[in-house]
């Protein structure tokens, strides 16, 4: 319960993508909520895809996504992991999004994203990732609840900015 308490945000690939190549909302958000105190944490599963797209990504892709993982510690990313048990939890909840039609069978690299998050406690999942931002809220808390897990709560980062004006 204790990491619930501080001041934490897991992040998705794509705004890692965002920050590699340069867009200013990802860095006017990465700015404000580090300047606040806010550390930014990177589910495994946000690691996997950021690799994939580095060794098989398309020119731009590839570039950024190489440039993500290389700031992460410039950007004060933390990456964290997670036991074998945990993995195999993210996995079944990714099932029951799927079966729920919450995310399409495409995505279900988000589902254990979302999953994963939850597992180290963090609230909300910043992400610019459209099949995130549109799971019906509701829906997701519940799923959430009958897996007995952390409740997450998909935000972008443009919302969140505005959020402290």
């Amino acid at each position: 319960m204790a990491a619930s308490l501080k001041r934490q945000l897991a992040l998705d690939a794509n705004v890692l993508l965002d920050l590699a190549e340069g867009k200013d909302f990802a860095h006017e958000f990465r700015e404000e909520f580090q300047g606040r105190g806010y550390a930014f944490l990177v589910p495994p599963m946000v690691l996997v895809e950021l690799d994939v797209l580095a060794a098989y990504g398309s020119g731009p892709q590839r570039r950024f996504a190489n440039a993500a993982l290389e700031n992460l510690i410039p950007w004060q990313c933390q990456p964290f992991t997670l036991t074998s048990t945990e993995l195999a939890i993210a996995h079944r909840f990714t099932l029951r999004l799927l079966d729920q039609r919450l995310i399409p069978d495409t995505e279900q690299s988000d589902g254990r994203i979302l999953a994963q998050t939850s597992l180290a406690q963090v609230s909300l999942l910043v992400t610019s990732d459209k099949h995130l931002l549109s799971i019906d809220d509701d829906a997701l808390s519940l799923v959430f609840q009958e897996a007995d897990l952390w409740p997450v709560h998909p935000v972008h980062p443009k919302r969140l900015v505005r959020a402290l004006r």
